[in-house]
């Protein structure tokens, strides 16, 4: 039932998944919690919002609505615990990756038109369905330009 642009951003997102775990792990350990700059945010933090992004938009593929009951205090709470229990953040990075490859592989063509209403306007089903590669791309960007600064850029 899939169509083509479901499958290039379900390989597309393993791949970044991949590149993104690639890059943290070039990260001495002593530094994948360490921000740059003051308040700059740290690999950790980066990699738990991933993980918890990655489940929220699989689940706003399935459902095609953003979640009513949002709290951004919540989820700042909830990504600042996560990046402080390594064993648990990477669990959940790799659930939710699949979570979310498995709901883009399976949205069917019908729904790819689909509006859904987010606090910032409406999105389509397709462009929610290319925000877990983005965004990963992005992250490893910025983890390797951490890396950059610590002379461990590969």
């Amino acid at each position: 039932m899939s169509g083509s642009l479901q499958q290039y951003f379900a390989r597309s997102t393993r791949k970044a998944h991949d590149d993104l775990l690639s890059a943290f792990h070039n990260l001495p350990e002593d530094k994948r919690g360490w921000s740059p700059m003051g308040d700059a945010r740290t690999a950790l933090d980066q990699l738990a919002e991933i993980a918890i992004l990655n489940g929220s938009t699989a689940d706003l593929i399935l459902t095609k609505a953003f979640m009513s009951n949002f709290s951004m205090e919540e989820y700042e709470r909830n990504k600042a615990e996560l990046a402080q229990n390594w064993d648990q953040l990477k669990e959940t990075l790799e659930v939710n990756t699949a979570k979310v490859i498995e709901a883009i592989s399976n949205a069917p063509d019908s729904d790819l038109a689909v509006e859904v209403s987010m606090p910032w306007g409406t999105m389509t089903i397709s462009q929610i369905i290319s925000y877990p590669f983005w965004n990963m791309c992005y992250h490893e960007g910025q983890i390797n330009y951490i890396a950059s600064m610590l002379g461990r850029l590969k």
